[in-house]
């Protein structure tokens, strides 16, 4: 804590942009007048009064005085180093600065009050807290410690060890705050606040504050020197070893009597050795000529040598023969994969037109050549991917795979500009570069998955390179030449088509994989999947045999999926399990497991079929629940639908609507309503419920969004049901989007439905009359397991799904409490 004492008059020695405080010991140039003029007036009112001359040291800032100055002594006066004359004063006390008044000399005088500096000691018997705020004596240690720990640290990066022992000998908290006045690093301002900080442990924390800055900084400047110091001497010693291999060079050329050679004649010797179209060529000499002008350390040079290496590495004119034997590749198709007839008959045609061609020497059409770009839709696991090894099999040509799931750069697709650092070619060219032949086929991987942000839209750079009236001139950003694609065989394997952009999809020929039936799942399993497992497993083919019925119940009770992924895993579980087993001897080998040796291996069975179940324990078993059918990302999957009245005491008349429900989906159920309540005279229901008591329609899995019209005969039946205390079939699943006249109007997905239906063991299914013609593309024996019925009206729909009515006592429709 800082008191104010002792009234002085005192002449003022002003410093211009430069500040002293007390206890330093400063040189002054009596050549300036206005010091010379202060030390005189204090040598003249000295003679009055004993003791040193003094003066009163005022910093002047930008030619404003400050309101604190130090009381100095003249300690002598005589001659500088320099030979001038000079004055030796030393810094006493802080001195609040008040009116001016007058005195001797010429030198302006000043009155002044002397700061008493004093640190407070705790008052005996009181807490340390209870003196007003003042610290605790151990807090004004540590930072008198911390202080001279931080000036040692300072003066001993600069060798001044002489001055380290003079500061730790500074006990008085005052003093050692102000000997930090003697610091080079600290500017004006800074200065100046130490000498405005009257309290002295503010002062001493403050200029802790400052070192602690400066030698903060002082470790970031030293670091980055250093940094740049390696960096130079790298380049350094780098361009001197440089210079010394092509000394050692030049030497062995002449030692071994070779004439000196370029890099880039040895790049002209290759372009020109190489079998490159004439286009290409000429772009390549071009660069050789500029690799010839660059020197050796222009980047540029280095840019040039890695396109000329990519552009010689490319297969230009390097093509593989297609096996034309069509039966032969159909057999490949038919041997490697169960099913998917679309796809074999689309790869069948593609070869024959392709022989035909080559027979009537029509390879090259208006300088494009046959190729072919195929979309495989279809859910996850029913063999997209694999399919493009089996196509490049069949068709004798190398095959290249290209992920595109979470491709988010356009320069992925087309490549960078040969101007960016670590510029690479896009990933169509460097699959063609890997495949070492311009007709491979190139398998794009979830095509669905692109995105797309700043960076640009790589399906929208896709355009190009799938337009089969294009890609035959494809320029890629960093080989800046055109490449031809034409040639190439494109599959590009989607989940989802509606995930596709509509231009993409209309360069490309879909072809859905909609899922396999269980007599396919039972064959894949038996021709693919075991062989694979059993050797997975570690077990020989004979050592163990899954019967037909065990894989049938795996595939249809253990597994409900349009693909086999899941299928392939319960098959490991199991193998896995009897290899256990065996180690273990609790089970000798070989084996045979049948379906009823299921259930102690791998546990009980997780989908049992709607009609396999209890009457107690169907959903079916009370009335208002329907069962429809629906197409997801997985295939095509059985959807149910649930319908209850509110207590009409307790809820008001409305729809109430659960399980994420899209606005399509909402639509149809309102509709569904108000056809009921319409209509609901004629088909002998109690539609007065409907006016009183409010309706609620839910659908199960309440975490999965749902959306479409396709639910609008299902929730219509399941209301109807509600109202009129009929039971839904069992057997029973239902499609279509439904009218307010009652109209069944046609869907999508018929297809991916009754296959969900088959697997969910279904017998009878309920469409949309103008989806009849869709049941061409369903299997034969799907069709023959199920009985399709094509409606045109609701009300049929209601006479086919509902069970007839016990008696002719009014139905007791369940409420929801």
């Amino acid at each position: 804590m800082a008191t104010e004492s002792t009234s002085l008059a005192l002449p003022v020695l002003p410093l211009d942009d430069e500040v002293v405080l007390p206890g330093m010991v400063v040189p002054l140039d009596l050549n300036d007048s206005e010091v010379r003029a202060a030390v005189e007036a204090a040598q003249a009112a000295a003679t009055s009064e004993p003791g040193k001359p003094r003066v009163l040291l005022v910093p002047r800032i930008d030619g404003t005085y400050a309101a604190t100055g130090v009381l100095g002594t003249v300690e002598q006066v005589g001659r500088l180093a320099d030979g001038d004359p000079g004055a030796l004063i030393r810094g006493r006390d802080r001195v609040r600065i008040g009116a001016g008044t007058t005195g001797p000399g010429a030198a302006l005088w000043v009155e002044g009050t002397r700061i008493d500096e004093t640190v407070p000691e705790p008052s005996p018997g009181s807490s340390p807290r209870s003196n007003k705020g003042a610290p605790y004596p151990g807090q004004v240690a540590e930072l008198v410690t911390e202080y001279k720990a931080l000036a040692t640290a300072w003066l001993r990066k600069r060798g001044a060890w002489q001055v380290v022992d003079r500061v730790q000998a500074i006990d008085d908290v005052s003093a050692l705050a102000d000997n930090s006045g003697y610091s080079p690093f600290l500017s004006t301002e800074q200065k100046l606040a130490l000498l405005e900080t009257a309290d002295p442990v503010a002062r001493l924390k403050l200029a802790t504050q400052q070192l602690r800055d400066h030698l903060a900084e002082q470790d970031v400047a030293e670091s980055i020197a250093k940094d740049v110091q390696d960096g130079v001497d790298k380049q350094q010693r780098e361009f001197l070893l440089r210079r010394q291999l092509e000394a050692v060079r030049k030497e062995l050329r002449e030692l071994n009597g070779e004439q000196e050679g370029e890099e880039s004649d040895d790049y002209r010797s290759r372009v020109e050795a190489a079998d490159l179209p004439e286009k290409v060529r000429e772009a390549a000499l071009k660069e050789v000529d500029k690799l010839e002008r660059s020197s050796d350390q222009s980047p540029e040079g280095s840019w040039i040598r890695t396109w000329l290496d990519t552009v010689l590495e490319m297969p230009w004119n390097e093509r593989t023969e297609d096996a034309y034997d069509i039966q032969g590749a159909r057999a490949v198709l038919d041997a490697e994969h169960a099913g998917l007839t679309d796809v074999k008959e689309r790869i069948t045609e593609y070869l024959a037109v392709r022989k035909r061609r080559a027979e009537r020497g029509l390879g090259v059409v208006g300088g494009r050549r046959g190729g072919a770009v195929l979309a495989l839709v279809g859910p996850p696991g029913v063999g997209k991917t694999s399919l493009g090894e089996s196509v490049a099999h069949a068709m004798g040509r190398k095959f290249v795979r290209v992920a595109l799931g979470g491709v988010r750069d356009e320069a992925e697709i087309r490549g960078h500009r040969r101007t960016y650092v670590g510029a690479l070619p896009g990933r169509i060219v460097r699959a063609v570069k890997e495949a070492g032949s311009m007709n491979p086929v190139v398998l794009l991987d979830e095509i669905d998955k692109v995105g797309s942000d700043f960076r640009g839209d790589p399906s929208a750079a896709l355009l190009e390179v799938l337009d089969p009236a294009q890609n035959h001139t494809f320029r890629d950003h960093y080989l800046e030449v055109e490449l031809d694609l034409s040639d190439v065989v494109f599959l590009a394997t989607a989940n989802v088509l509606e995930a596709i952009p509509e231009a993409l999809a209309d360069r490309m020929e879909i072809v859905r994989l909609d899922g396999y039936t269980e007599d396919e799942k039972v064959v894949i399993a038996r021709d693919h999947l075991l062989p694979r497992q059993l050797e997975r497993a570690g077990l020989a083919p004979d050592e163990v045999t899954l019967d037909e019925g065990a894989l049938r119940r795996l595939a249809g009770e253990y597994t409900r999926e349009a693909g086999v992924r899941t299928l392939e895993r319960s098959i490991a579980r199991l193998l896995r399990k009897v290899a256990a087993q065996h180690e273990l001897g609790e089970r000798e080998l070989p084996l045979t497991i049948g379906d009823g040796d299921l259930r102690a291996l791998i546990g009980r069975p997780h989908h049992v079929p709607e009609s396999a179940q209890e009457p107690a324990e169907r959903r079916t078993a009370v009335p208002g629940v329907a069962t429809g059918l629906a197409v997801t990302g997985a295939g095509g999957d059985v959807l149910y639908v649930e319908a209850s009245l509110a207590d009409p005491e307790t809820g008001a008349a409305g729809l109430t609507l659960t399980g994420q429900l899209g606005d399509v989906m909402k639509e149809s159920a309102q509709i569904a309503l108000s056809f009921l309540r319409s209509h609901g005279a004629e088909l002998e229901l109690p539609v007065g419920d409907l006016k009183e008591r409010g309706a609620h329609i839910h659908f199960p899995a309440g975490a999965v969004p749902k959306d479409g019209p396709s639910a609008g005969v299902t929730m219509t039946t399941a209301l109807a049901s509600l109202l009129s205390g009929r039971l839904v079939r069992t057997d029973v699943a239902m499609t279509g989007e439904v009218s307010l006249t009652g109209r069944v109007l046609p869907i999508g997905g018929v297809k991916q439905k009754l296959l969900a239906a088959h697997r969910a063991g279904i017998t009878t299914v309920i469409i949309p009359k103008r989806n009849e013609p869709d049941l061409d593309d369903v299997p034969a024996h799907v069709l023959d397991g199920l009985d399709v019925h094509a409606v045109t009206d609701v009300r049929q729909v209601l006479e086919l799904a509902l069970s007839p009515a016990t008696n002719g006592a009014a139905p007791e429709v369940p409420v929801a409490v």
